[in-house]
């Protein structure tokens, strides 16, 4: 990187004495590395008389490349920057549902200076692998050894219907109530399996690939579906209606981070979670009382 910082402000300056003091350092730091960098490369660069320097025709293509490189690297320090700037957490289907926006002012009021950013990203570790989330929100156990995880708390399963559907006029239902239709999975990042139901009575099963997938399937009353009670909360939709059901698991919910690279405020992020799950308590109207919500 020196090499390419020292070849690039050569040609920029127009000598290397003026590169020199671009870059702070001697003219002779400057000539070792440009000389050192087209060793490496096997080429010379630049022409050089006594007065000026110019690029080669090789020097040429290089030049191109090298601000590609650097530019590149400068993009690397930002997206670095930025992480030091904000808290991101991932998730595939629903963040915390109606925890989230508690979660998010309580976080504020603490750290001011950096916000707590929920990103969806649809893959089994809720961005984590893909780098665009710091901390996931799970629903599903992760076996992946790359990543630790924290329990934060537990979620009612809900039954997502078509409104029309005659399972949508009930305040809830059963687990063999719903196996008379198709049900809808995310064998990816969704919450249900067959494995719900008792050997010899699982439904037929749709795959779908998604949430939004899930649901446009759902309110065309293709298919019904089984998902967290945040699903309920978070992802309303035209056509939809969700109910408890009230003979299923509660799902388990975790927070997961990188094992080796956990964020500097983790342990109070984990904290703070818990303890809105444990505080929350369902109102009016809200999914988890149970009471008819059509959505």
């Amino acid at each position: 990187m020196r090499q390419l910082r020292a070849f690039v402000a050569v040609v920029d300056a127009g000598t290397f004495t003026d590169a020199a003091a671009v870059l702070g350092v001697s003219q002779a730091a400057v000539s070792r590395s440009v000389t050192a960098l087209e060793a490496a490369l096997g080429a010379r660069l630049l022409q050089r008389t006594t007065r000026s320097v110019s690029l080669t025709v090789t020097g040429t293509r290089v030049l191109a490349a090298a601000r590609r490189v650097l530019d590149e690297v400068a993009h690397l320090g930002r997206i670095v920057e930025e992480a030091r700037t904000e808290l991101r957490v991932g998730y595939a289907w629903a963040a915390l549902g109606r925890h989230t926006r508690r979660l998010q002012k309580t976080w504020l009021a603490a750290h001011p200076g950096v916000p707590l950013v929920f990103v969806q990203s649809n893959t089994p570790t809720g961005g984590l692998s893909e780098g665009t989330a710091d901390v996931a929100v799970i629903r599903r156990p992760l076996a992946d050894p790359r990543f630790d995880t924290a329990l934060i708390g537990v979620e009612a399963r809900y039954a997502a219907v078509a409104t029309d559907n005659p399972l949508a006029r009930r305040r809830s239902v059963r687990i063999a109530d719903i196996a008379r239709y198709t049900v809808a999975i995310d064998s990816r990042t969704g919450t249900t399996t067959p494995e719900l139901w008792q050997p010899g009575t699982a439904p037929p099963i749709r795959t779908t690939h998604g949430v939004d997938e899930w649901l446009t399937l759902i309110a065309a009353g293709q298919a019904v579906g089984v998902t967290s009670e945040a699903t309920a909360n978070q992802n309303p939709r035209p056509g939809v209606a969700y109910r408890a059901v009230r003979d299923a698991q509660p799902i388990p919910v975790w927070l997961a981070w990188w094992k080796d690279d956990p964020p500097a405020q983790l342990t109070e992020l984990v904290n703070l979670t818990c303890e809105v799950y444990r505080a929350g308590r369902p109102g009016p109207g809200d999914p988890t009382t149970g009471d008819p919500v059509t959505r």
